[in-house]
Formats: C-alpha cells, sequence, structure tokens
C-alpha cells in the first residue's frame, strides 16, 4: 500500500456523542491501524467512558449506547496509550478536520498535545472521484472495490479506520 512518501501514518477514527467539542460532545470510541509499507501492521481501539449522555438519535447511527460505555476505560487510560500507539506519524481521516478536532480537545483535557501533520480521504476522494453522488466513506469504498464486507459494522470506529486505510492505499496507487 503506498503511503504518500510517509514511512508510517496512522487511520484514525472516532465516535462521538454529538457534532461539537465545543458544545461538550464527547468521543466515546476511537479505533486506528498503523500503516507500514504494504498494509496494517497493528491496531488501536477502546470504547471510552465519560460523563456526557448519548443522544438517541445519536446512538441510533452508530449503535453505541450508554450501557455499552459501563466499565469501558476513562479518557485519562485512553489518551496516552492512544499517544503512544501514533507518535509522530502522519494521521489520515475521512473527514479529518472533524476526527482531529474532536482529538485534540480530548487530548487537551488532559495537558496532551496533538500536532501531528494530517491528511484528508474525503478531501482527496472530492478531488480524484468528483463524479461520485456524494464522498462519505461508504460510497466511495464501494465506488473503489464494490460491496462493503460483511463483517463491517459503519461508524463503529475501528471498521471505519480500516476501511478508510484501504481507500488511502486505493487512491494513492491511482494517483
Amino acid at each position: 500500500m503506498k503511503i504518500f512518501g510517509a514511512h508510517r501514518c496512522i487511520v484514525v477514527d472516532v465516535e462521538t456523542t454529538g457534532l461539537s467539542p465545543g458544545y461538550g460532545d464527547r468521543v466515546i470510541e476511537v479505533g486506528a491501524v498503523a500503516l507500514e509499507g504494504d498494509g496494517i501492521v497493528s491496531e488501536f481501539s477502546s470504547l471510552i467512558r465519560v460523563e456526557k449522555n448519548i443522544p438517541r438519535h445519536v446512538s441510533r447511527i452508530h449503535g453505541i449506547t450508554n450501557d455499552m460505555l459501563i466499565g469501558q476505560p476513562l479518557p485519562d487510560a485512553v489518551y496516552p496509550a492512544l499517544r503512544d500507539f501514533i507518535g509522530d506519524a502522519l494521521l489520515v481521516a475521512h473527514n479529518v478536520r472533524f476526527d482531529l478536532a474532536f482529538l485534540r480537545h480530548e487530548f487537551g483535557r488532559l495537558g496532551l498535545v496533538l500536532a501531528n501533520q494530517s491528511a484528508c480521504t474525503l478531501e482527496l476522494a472530492r478531488r480524484r472521484l468528483p463524479e461520485l453522488p456524494d464522498h462519505r466513506l461508504e460510497t466511495v469504498y464501494r465506488h473503489l472495490f464494490g460491496a462493503l464486507p460483511a463483517a463491517v459494522r459503519c461508524h463503529r470506529a475501528l471498521d471505519d479506520a480500516r476501511l478508510t486505510a484501504l481507500v488511502w492505499g486505493e487512491l494513492g496507487r491511482r494517483s
């Protein structure tokens, strides 16, 4: 898998309680895959227990419920481990502004910094695949590869990170 000149990159995805960390929304799931050379070499995934209820309309999107967060690790256990996993690698996401806004907010709450360079598969797909009716991750994936794998749960962080990694690699091959 071509990684656009980076030796290692991390593809990341988050699921949240809403659309804006500025309005108190929080990350409740993070998934990340490390790419080196020709593919995924390691993965990171965690649900995260936060003191913010998940609205029902949001829960319907990703399927994560308040009950699922009971007993899950707190942010102060997850984000230092994620920081170690990420290191100084290039960060890739489908709508990187959304994911990194949330991650930077969560890191900042713990006094951690996330200053990595980033790339966005959503922006890349818009430039390279303008003929698509929309550029949602599922649409771009289906255009490039056909049907989604049967076991994939869309809008779950690790599965979306894996799909984004494949999209990133394929868009790179086509450049």
